[in-house]
């Protein structure tokens, strides 16, 4: 059963209650240590692994691998496991395993959903490119997001060539299952950084006219199964991670954000 737009902004306010009750700047990036995985994970309930990686460059309001980490995918993995019948990964204490992995790491291969930010600033090594490409071909999922303007395009769209030559980058359609896996006609919102948005009064192109719009792209295998999604001139991470610090932000940036999350997730767990 799909569900309408007026559906998840219902279940979103019915969960949002202990969000909205945190009002307080949440830790991100470097100033959180990394929390790897053990060598071998024991459950097989559904985890996001935040992707780590070398920047070659900076961008505006970036943090190279760790934009965004932990709690954009902590946030998203509780709320996958509320608004859907999903089963997700917790420790001991009952928090999401959200954990981070290299591209060289081992438990790559147990990651079975990957995200990273800021990868207009990435570089691969010929040894990370064999590896993503075979995470990849081998069923694995990628989605990369907050990246704004040509300058970071031009950078993400080098780098993935060189793991997946032959496959080309495409615009995902409207009608394309993907955007109505559970949410029907999930939009891609045009999220700001909380930050941005708040230092400008509201706007949401980070990079002015060069991110007038939000793109949403991606790449499928041989199958037609998108393996990599691509979610550029948006942070909708940010819808996840920041729902609890402002009503405003939250009201208007995480019911959009969220559909497309469980969409995206559902779509790689049943493709």
């Amino acid at each position: 059963m799909r569900v309408g737009p007026l559906a998840i902004g219902v279940m979103l306010l019915a969960v949002a209650a202990g969000a909205q009750g945190q009002r307080f700047r949440l830790p991100e990036g470097l100033v959180v240590p990394p929390k790897y995985p053990p060598a071998k994970i024991e459950d097989s309930e559904f985890r996001i692994c935040k992707l780590m990686y070398t920047s070659s460059r900076r961008e505006a309001n970036g943090m190279g691998w760790a934009t965004d980490w932990p709690f954009a995918g902590i946030h998203l993995m509780t709320r996958v496991s509320e608004l859907t019948k999903v089963r997700i990964s917790r420790d001991r204490h009952g928090e999401p395993n959200h954990w981070t992995v290299r591209l060289t790491d081992d438990a790559l291969f147990q990651c079975p959903f990957t995200l990273a930010s800021d990868v207009g600033t990435v570089q691969f090594s010929p040894a990370e490119a064999t590896r993503l490409r075979d995470y990849l071909l081998k069923g694995g999922f990628l989605w990369v997001d907050d990246f704004w303007g040509t300058a970071a395009w031009n950078q993400w769209s080098s780098e993935i060539h060189r793991v997946l030559p032959e496959f080309p980058i495409f615009d995902v359609a409207s009608d394309h299952p993907i955007r109505h896996t559970l949410f029907a006609d999930a939009i891609l919102p045009q999220v700001p950084g909380i930050n941005y948005w708040t230092w400008t009064g509201g706007r949401t192109d980070e990079r002015g006219s060069d991110s007038a719009a939000p793109n949403f792209r991606a790449i499928a295998d041989r199958h037609d199964r998108i393996m990599v999604v691509m979610t550029h001139n948006t942070d909708v991470n940010d819808s996840w991670e920041r729902e609890g610090e402002n009503r405003e932000f939250f009201q208007r940036f995480s019911p959009p954000g969220y559909a497309l999350g469980v969409n995206v997730i559902l779509y790689s767990l049943t493709h």
